[in-house]
């Protein structure tokens, strides 16, 4: 049931946070002070389907891979706490941030200035999580193989 949940919840989490951040970068460029307003409440609504999935993911994961010592699940496992860290200190905290700031209608220095942060940090989230999904498909792949022979 795990190898089930964790590949789902894995690419629930990287969907919704590559959807916050092309959402965001399209609304800086091309939106009014009106549509980034909707995008930043948006995105503190959608943590409430990002977190779960987050905790999901990584709870399955560290189910799955307690005793594997092979390359692959070693990489995601010294991820896992880099995209956790990440996420709850610094993404978390800022689509927070940003969507007050954007409901006073504050688009100041600090808001842009915490954008940038939250980009960046969305940017290698989206990254370590692509390297994982890759890992963890070679991994099942490798195993259905195995299984055929």
């Amino acid at each position: 049931m795990l190898r089930a949940i964790h590949p789902v919840a894995g690419t629930i989490g990287f969907l919704t946070i590559l959807t916050f951040w092309t959402s965001t970068v399209y609304t800086e460029l091309f939106g009014t002070y009106a549509a980034i307003t909707v995008v930043k409440s948006m995105i503190v609504n959608g943590l409430f389907i990002l977190v779960p999935a987050m905790v999901i993911v990584g709870a399955t994961g560290m189910s799955m891979g307690r005793r594997r010592k092979d390359a692959p699940a070693i990489a995601k496992k010294k991820r896992m706490p880099i995209i956790a860290a990440n996420g709850l200190l610094i993404l978390v905290p800022a689509a927070i941030y940003l969507s007050m700031k954007a409901s006073a209608g504050s688009f100041d220095t600090n808001f842009y200035a915490v954008q940038i942060v939250e980009l960046t940090a969305g940017a290698a989230n989206l990254i370590l999580m692509g390297l994982s999904i890759r890992d963890g498909r070679r991994m099942s792949a490798r195993r259905r193989h195995a299984t055929k022979k």
